[in-house]
């Protein structure tokens, strides 16, 4: 099976400029596609490709620094979605409730910025989603890429929510005041050339689904790349994304919206097989979140005989997952973020 026959290509341009007739033509692809396996590819989605290869340069340029600048801007003991993660720091298997060695990559996570604010009118816990960003000094211009990267990838995502809306019979604006203080995370990642054999059971990230509403990822087209659990045989399918496309998955946190209308599927980043020429892989994440304090209650739409989910925060769930992985415990919990937030509260001016 391949990438080409499994996952659907959608070109997401009447979302921006077509018809009502056009957008619902997007949305039925859409529903589709979350429907069948929860991944598809989007094009026409209005990122300028210059921007995109900038993002990826810099996040090369940023990985060849030596490993004590990078630590400067270690990512804080709570293991938040802020700063740098070094090779061996996490392990994604956790937080699918499974033991595994740590993956073999490197990373640098980011929020928005000027949300600081918004961490007093929410609880403590899920306050932790706006926490301050950790710039490093170099490469110079790092912190204006990555912010004109992460508010380019913010308007894709909007464009795809609406889509979202239409498919679920929901109002095209329905998400509109759910992400107004989205805690969205952009992460840069190092999948580095592979020279040992690995631990047993050990990938460059672990077999796992997505916390939070959707994903877009760009990644290097190398061996030892992104694969998908196919939903019936359950082979694993390589996904080979074009130039000028993003692949785009809904997580956790839609499904349990949707009551399981979509599913939030399996896939990992595998282990380059050892005929593969030697070669780094670098990959542009962008997670889109919701308010984190958006409730998540099954939509009316898709009640059927009853909701699944009991309602849960999205922040108190992207939380809960995120900190099993980032501390590999499968005993971690959302409020295990608090570690260390008082030091991460912004000073107020003087």
């Amino acid at each position: 099976m391949t990438a080409n026959n499994a996952i659907p290509t959608i070109d997401l341009s009447a979302m921006r400029n077509g018809s009502v007739s056009d957008r619902r033509k997007v949305a039925q692809a859409i529903d589709e596609a979350c429907t069948e396996i929860g991944f598809f590819m989007v094009v026409g989605h209005g990122v300028p490709a210059d921007l995109i290869d900038t993002t990826r340069q810099r996040a090369i340029d940023f990985f060849a620094l030596p490993d004590a600048e990078k630590m400067k801007v270690e990512r804080p003991p709570a293991k938040i979605s802020r700063g740098y993660n070094c090779i061996g720091d996490r392990s994604l298997a956790y937080s699918m409730g499974e033991t595994a060695p740590p993956d073999i990559q490197e990373a640098f996570a980011f929020g928005p910025e000027g949300v600081e604010v918004l961490m007093g009118k929410v609880d403590k816990t899920i306050a932790q989603m706006y926490a301050p960003n950790i710039w490093p000094e170099h490469p110079h211009d790092f912190k204006k890429v990555m912010q004109t990267y992460h508010t380019a990838m913010s308007g894709v995502a909007a464009n795809v929510m609406h889509a979202m809306a239409l498919a679920l019979d929901l109002d095209e604006n329905y998400f509109a005041d759910k992400f107004d203080r989205k805690a969205s995370v952009g992460r840069i990642i190092r999948y580095p050339t592979v020279t040992q054999q690995p631990l047993p059971g050990q990938l460059r990230a672990a077999a796992h689904t997505d916390y939070g509403c959707i994903t877009f990822v760009r990644g290097d087209d190398t061996p030892g790349g992104l694969q998908v659990k196919a939903r019936h045989g359950g082979d694993w399918i390589d996904v080979h994304i074009p130039p000028d496309a993003f692949v785009c998955n809904i997580g956790d946190t839609m499904m349990r919206w949707s009551n399981d209308h979509w599913v939030s599927n399996l896939h990992r980043v595998a282990v380059p097989p050892p005929d593969a020429a030697p070669s780094d892989r670098i990959s542009l994440v962008f997670f889109h979140n919701p308010n984190p304090d958006t409730l998540v209650r099954c939509f009316d739409s898709c009640i059927g005989t009853g909701a699944k989910y009991p309602p849960i925060t999205s922040g108190e769930y992207y939380l809960g997952k995120l900190m099993k992985a980032g501390h590999s415990r499968l005993d971690a919990k959302a409020e295990d973020a608090l570690l260390g937030a008082d030091a991460r509260q912004p000073q107020a001016a003087h």
